[in-house]
């Protein structure tokens, strides 16, 4: 089978199971590891093997990029005390942590314990952001912990760095000389993301081609990390700036019909890279197997791997529990300090989706692909393989036991957010907007001298709109509100389904054209998609 053939093979494979799970309401990440494992494993399907710069290089940027631009930058202003504690303090204890445990249950020596210990410290934000796109979880929470799986890759980049030049030289690394390269990978990394997202935002402010501007956004995540990458800071620090920064200016770069062919197209990467690479872990899994039983790593222990690789991964979750718990609670008593209030009780339901929340995914293994094969002696580096294999399958633990478990945990919280909460603040929100521009309206009816004629047309159309709104915000408790609501949606509905084969109609005996088909028709399809969305 050709690699060409493989390729094709697995994004249909990925694609089918990343389908399913949306239809099963089941997170696709946690089925997609499930559905590599077990093909895996069949006999006739050949051994994987992926280069680490195809993770790291083309899949990676576009996913970080996507996960960067939903975040909030007002949200992340609040929230960057928590997420500085957590991408620094917390890396490096569950760095140091696992190290410790990797090096008295494993055969690995300490400097290959650290290297599993450094590659294992960060959450993965492709997974955190692919598991909580189904979780309606407050905007402050959501950022929180999105931020987090971002900003806390360059804390554990310099640790796999300082831990691979030891276990590779067999030296030592000064103190000084790691700060200095944190320094340079972060603060380098921030300067080159920042450089590029001000070049994308003068170039896309000044563009007005749908093409043009879907390419540029197709391009920019690459961009930002090979040049950050060519000039030895940190790439994945340079992507998550130019999403974050970019993200809070696009609605003031493009108009609203880019936006929307935008986010379309990066929609459909996102589900194929995501579809793909979350497969690849498990697929990778029994070929790692394979390559580790030749090694003699494990000393004739051929399945001690299976019990080292769950007590590792419980160590990490609860290394995270043991930190998130203290964390929360000075700080829950540094902002009561601050408020002059009396001390309440913490509430546990953040800090414990918090701590589910961690899970590893994508960045850990791309991180331990790149492990050298040799040391600089010019032998074989010893348990290299052995490291590969726990990394994966903490990664393929962590997405399926804490990723299908996810949800219940937010559930139990109560702190999810109620979808009849998310759409009445939208609808009123709608309303007001509204309301704003038909104030406006009458003000230049007044001053302006626009035409009766015009401004009475404008007028009806406001008026209809903001009588949508006003049904989507009738209170659901109220029968006869919700038979109102329902009967409307059904019987706008219908008759968009009218204008549509109407539309047709006209199409099939040459009346309109196809470019004024497609108009029209993008039209309808945008009411329908916004009546669905109350």
């Amino acid at each position: 089978m050709s690699g060409v053939t493989t390729v094709l093979l697995l994004v249909v494979l990925a694609t089918a199971v990343a389908t399913g799970a949306r239809r099963w309401s089941i997170p696709a990440p946690s089925l997609l590891v499930v559905a590599g494992v077990l093909v895996g494993t069949l006999p006739f399907v050949p051994t994987v093997r992926v280069p680490p710069e195809v993770i790291s290089v083309a899949v990676l940027p576009p996913l970080l990029y996507a996960s960067a631009e939903e975040i909030s930058w007002r949200e992340l202003r609040a929230v960057w005390r928590p997420v500085t504690v957590l991408a620094l303090g917390l890396v490096l204890a569950s760095a140091f942590s696992v190290g410790a445990i990797a090096s008295a249950i494993t055969p690995l020596p300490p400097a290959m314990a650290f290297v599993l210990g450094a590659v294992l410290a960060s959450t993965d934000p492709v997974a955190v952001t692919a598991l909580g796109r189904r979780l309606a979880l407050p905007p402050r929470v959501q950022t929180l912990v999105q931020s987090e799986s971002l900003f806390n890759d360059a804390t554990s980049l310099v640790l796999f760095k300082v831990a691979v030049s030891m276990a590779v030289a067999a030296g030592s690394v000064s103190l000084s000389s790691a700060a200095g390269e944190f320094l340079l990978l972060a603060g380098g990394g921030a300067v080159a993301g920042g450089a590029v997202a001000a070049v994308v935002a003068y170039i896309r402010s000044r563009t007005e081609d749908p093409v043009l501007e879907t390419v540029t956004a197709l391009v920019t995540p690459y961009a930002a990390y090979v040049i950050a990458e060519d000039l030895h800071t940190s790439g994945v620090t340079a992507v998550v700036v130019a999403g974050v920064a970019l993200g809070a200016q696009s609605h003031r770069l493009t108009n609203a019909h880019i936006r929307l062919q935008v986010h379309a197209v990066y929609g459909t990467v996102v589900f194929v890279l995501e579809s793909v690479v979350f497969a690849l872990i498990g697929l990778e899994l029994p070929g790692m197997l394979e390559l580790l039983a030749t090694t003699g790593d494990l000393g004739g222990q051929r399945w001690a791997w299976t019990w080292q690789a769950l007590l590792i991964a419980l160590a990490v979750i609860v290394i995270r529990l043991l930190w998130i718990g203290p964390t929360a609670w000075f700080m829950h008593r540094h902002r009561v300090q601050q408020q002059g209030q009396s001390a309440g009780r913490l509430s546990w339901r953040v800090p414990a989706v918090m701590t589910w929340a961690g899970t590893r995914g994508v960045m850990p293994l791309a991180a331990a692909l790149t492990v050298p094969l040799v040391a600089d002696d010019g032998t074989r580096l010893p348990y290299r393989e052995l490291v590969l294999v726990l990394t994966t399958s903490v990664v393929a633990f962590t997405l399926v036991v804490q990723g299908f478990t996810l949800a219940p945990v937010v559930r139990a919280s109560g702190i999810a957010l109620e979808p009849e909460d998310s759409e009445r603040e939208e609808a009123q929100a709608v309303n007001r907007i509204l309301v704003a521009a038909l104030d406006r309206l009458e003000e230049m009816t007044e001053t302006d001298g626009v035409s009766p004629v015009v401004a009475d047309r404008m007028r009806r159309d406001l008026q209809f709109r903001i009588d949508q709104a006003q049904l989507a915000t009738t209170d659901p408790a109220s029968d006869a509100d919700a038979a109102t609501v329902s009967d409307y949606r059904r019987l706008r509905r219908d008759l968009i389904a009218v204008e549509s084969a109407t539309l047709q109609e006209l199409y099939a005996e040459n009346r309109v054209s196809d470019s004024v088909r497609g108009n029209l028709q993008r039209t309808l399809d945008l009411e329908e998609a916004w009546l669905g969305q109350f």
